[in-house]
């Protein structure tokens, strides 16, 4: 009698492992956004740690599979620019929605530019149905051109507190 309860236990058992081993071989999209272990993944451009789940961007380059985490849209523009990357206009670009924190297509999300994000760029991403109602929609195009506004408003200032330390100096 034992003998046939350690048998049911054991086929019970193996069943189990069998079973959660197959669950541990899916398949994950390679292109699509990969899990972000908040405070811990740093940003590609600026290695500010990842924290604020309003504004993170995922990166993919299509042929790699390749991720590429940012803490700001800015930086992930930038970042574009600076590496010369050259399958940049084939990128996936995954964007959490700032109502939602769900990952959105950063390609066809809907932006706004008055937010408190983590490189003070503003920009913050929606899906039609969570855009803010009353503020002016912008697309991806509309965002990088203020990301580029803004960068270069910050180097003229960083040139001018340069020239005014060496006059002091």
């Amino acid at each position: 009698m034992i003998k046939r309860y350690r048998s049911y236990f054991l086929a019970f058992f193996y069943t189990c492992m069998l079973v959660l081993s197959f669950q541990g071989c899916e398949k994950k999209d390679p292109l699509k956004p990969e899990e972000l272990h908040w405070d811990r993944d740093s940003c590609e451009r600026c290695n500010m740690a990842i924290s604020e789940r309003k504004y993170a961007v995922q990166v993919i380059n299509p042929k790699t599979g390749k991720h590429y985490k940012f803490d700001d849209i800015g930086c992930t523009i930038l970042w574009f620019d600076e590496e010369k990357i050259p399958w940049k206009d084939k990128a996936i670009i995954w964007i959490t929605d700032a109502k939602t924190g769900k990952w959105i297509d950063a390609k066809t999300a809907m932006y706004t530019d008055d937010s408190i994000t983590p490189m003070a760029y503003g920009i913050s991403a929606f899906t039609k149905e969570t855009f803010p109602k009353g503020k002016k929609a912008l697309t991806l195009q509309d965002a990088i051109k203020i990301i580029y506004k803004i960068e270069e408003y910050n180097r003229k200032k960083q040139q001018q507190e340069k020239e005014l330390s060496k006059g002091k100096g």
